[in-house]
């Protein structure tokens, strides 16, 4: 990891993308901010219900929210008061009950887990005392790995959102009327004049980061990839444009779909995405515990790769490969330079992007313009995750830190990349090198997708 925002990419020499500030003062202030900005969301996810529903698990698919809260402030321990201070241990009893690897989601409500009142007890505790492990850590290169650029505490940043995200996606599946409310989003101003799709012009770009001080392990380091010319929906698919391929039988039709994907809409019986439901001639969702029906103009959500991969099929298109969604995203042809964001180096703003569940649903295609590409590409940041063609594997040179569990063991064929955030995260879990997978047949997350052809 370096600390010089300027540092070129040593596989190439060209440089990487403009890091945020990383003197060790603005580097603890944002720490701060992002650790706060992380606990004051998962206190609203979890106050919103009463102890019978944080105690419940409201899909074999989710872990009971209680669980969340506790195993929130138990990496936080882990990580900030174990890792970076060398303290004792607080609840050493407990490190294998929130261990995910050691309990799958379905059987941790028969785990003696936390009550609701011990459980936020704990995770107040934990965080007193990780602010004052944070206000004397040293950042510079002479400190610990884990600490320099203050990593370890962006790290648990990003992880508690990234279980803030996991909650709302429990909130979505769980009976019941509505416990969240948010604004709308704001409607696109120009979408009638925007291209359906622009040419990506091909050659080499730099993916993936070395100068980014948070970035996750998976996200390193900055190399060189070559991809061929492309066309890119210029808005991610809307879910007008999906209910044609499922009022076109899209369904019912074996050819578009790959083997696997044919057998998950045989064995459920599928006939369309998660959520949906016909009442007689009109298509409902079911949203955060409201029935509505399915706008045309906003992007798709809860469909799984299969479903993604069949609608591009039968569009004539394809999805992207995970290397040109980050071209798409972050090359400017202008520099030659790979920028954090779409839009530039800068920060995402509510003007720019719609992201930190600020509002419970995307936005119709064709908002945000100011977050768009150079070349015209909206919503690459924030809306739905993007489902991307691409297994998930190491970039060149990839090393596990801190740890393994992170990224490594899920590398190959069984895991699909998903590119750009949703509604659902937080800034400081979304860039243009931040790389989330899932397995294909995933349809309870906020996934959606665009499509692409060969130029």
């Amino acid at each position: 990891m370096t600390d010089d925002p300027a540092a070129l990419d040593p596989a190439d020499g060209h440089p990487d993308s403009h890091a945020p500030g990383t003197d060790p003062d603005s580097l603890r202030e944002r720490a701060l901010a992002a650790l706060l900005t992380a606990r004051t969301r998962t206190a609203l996810l979890t106050s919103c219900v009463d102890d019978r529903e944080l105690t419940a698990q409201h899909s074999p698919l989710m872990s009971p929210l209680v669980w969340d809260l506790a195993h929130i402030g138990n990496q936080e321990e882990l990580w900030l008061l174990r890792a970076v201070a060398g303290r004792e241990a607080m609840r050493p009893e407990i490190d294998g009950l929130y261990d995910a690897f050691e309990h799958p989601r379905a059987s941790r409500p028969s785990l003696p887990l936390l009550a609701p009142d011990e459980a936020r007890m704990y995770a107040y505790e934990v965080r007193g005392r990780a602010l004052d492990v944070l206000d004397g850590a040293r950042m510079d290169d002479g400190g610990d790995r884990l600490a320099r650029a203050g990593f370890a505490f962006g790290m648990i940043a990003q992880h508690e959102q990234q279980h803030d995200e996991t909650m709302l996606i429990t909130h979505q599946l769980r009976a019941g009327p509505a416990a969240l409310s948010a604004p709308e989003p704001p409607s696109p101003v120009d979408a009638a004049g925007l291209p359906a799709e622009v040419l990506v012009p091909g050659g080499a770009f730099t993916m993936g980061t070395s100068t980014e001080p948070w970035a996750l392990d998976n996200e390193r380091p900055a190399h060189r990839r070559e991809v061929a010319d492309f066309f890119i929906d210029t808005a991610p698919v809307t879910c007008g444009a999906y209910l044609r391929f499922v009022e076109d039988g899209g369904y019912t039709e074996r050819r578009w779909w790959e083997p696997d994907g044919w057998a998950m809409v045989r064995e459920r019986g599928l006939a369309a995405p998660l959520f949906w439901h016909r009442d007689g001639g009109q298509w409902l969702r079911r949203r955060f515990g409201t029935t509505e029906p399915v706008p045309d103009d906003e992007p798709v959500l809860h469909v799984s790769w299969y479903e993604a991969d069949a609608y591009a099929r039968w569009a004539g298109r394809r999805l992207l490969t995970e290397a040109e969604w980050e071209k798409a995203a972050r090359h400017d042809p202008v520099s030659g330079r790979s920028r954090r964001y779409p839009w530039g180096d800068g920060d995402p703003t509510p003007e720019l992007a719609n992201l930190g569940q600020r509002h419970l649903r995307p936005a119709a295609a064709g908002a945000y313009p100011a977050g768009r590409s150079p070349l015209g590409v909206g919503q690459l940041i924030g809306d739905v995750w993007e489902w991307t063609s691409s297994d998930f594997l190491p970039h060149p040179g990839f090393a596990a830190f801190p740890y393994r569990e992170y990224s490594e063991v899920f590398f190959g064929p069984g895991h699909k990349v998903l590119r750009g955030g949703s509604f659902a995260v937080d800034q400081v879990a979304c860039r243009g090198t931040f790389r989330n997978w899932d397995l294909p047949v995933r349809r309870q997350i906020f996934s959606g997708f665009r499509t692409a052809r060969d130029a």
